[in-house]
């Protein structure tokens, strides 16, 4: 998961890891148990690398806004045989940070903009969907599950065995 802070990355990593039975590593959450970030990141590190093991997909949230931080993510996943995909979740700044500056868990306004100066876009050579943090769960998980689902093109491209004709006259298509 990647964006801003207060995109909606929590929002929907949180909804899609429940739905799917994912593990879910969130740095926000492992912060709060630990008293600084070498600990955070010794946890986060080890977290993932037994979750690579399993060769389930695994859902992470959070500082992986640098590009720095996104290779080396990725050069661990691939190292476990995993193929990563980045899930960039987009919301106009005044919400992300109207989000972020109220209610009970608010941020000051300065460390919120610290916080977002730390993203950079992900480049084109950086597999991406792109979601609204704006939209319903269920507009996003869709965008996403389309996005990861067979493209209907590759379909086409497997080859047909020839047409058998029933004596009800309906045709019966193999796909090999």
């Amino acid at each position: 998961m990647v964006g801003p802070p207060g995109s909606g990355k929590t929002f929907f990593a949180d909804k899609f890891a429940e739905t799917f039975g994912a593990p879910y590593i969130r740095f926000d959450a492992i912060a709060k148990l630990a008293k600084d970030t070498t600990t955070v990141d010794s946890l986060v590190d080890y977290q993932l690398k037994e979750l690579l093991k399993t060769r389930l997909s695994i859902i992470i949230e959070n500082n992986i806004g640098t590009r720095a931080s996104r290779a080396e993510l990725t050069k661990k996943a691939k190292a476990a045989g995993y193929e990563t995909l980045l899930i960039w979740v987009q919301t106009d700044p005044l919400t992300a940070k109207s989000r972020l500056t109220s209610g009970s868990h608010a941020v000051s306004s300065d460390a919120y903009d610290q916080r977002a100066k730390r993203f950079a876009q992900p480049t084109p050579s950086e597999k991406s969907i792109v979601i609204s943090g704006k939209h319903t769960y269920a507009t996003q998980a869709k965008v996403v599950l389309t996005k990861l689902s067979t493209p209907r093109a590759e379909i086409s491209t497997h080859k047909l065995a020839p047409a058998r004709v029933e004596p009800s006259g309906r045709r019966n298509i193999t796909i090999r």
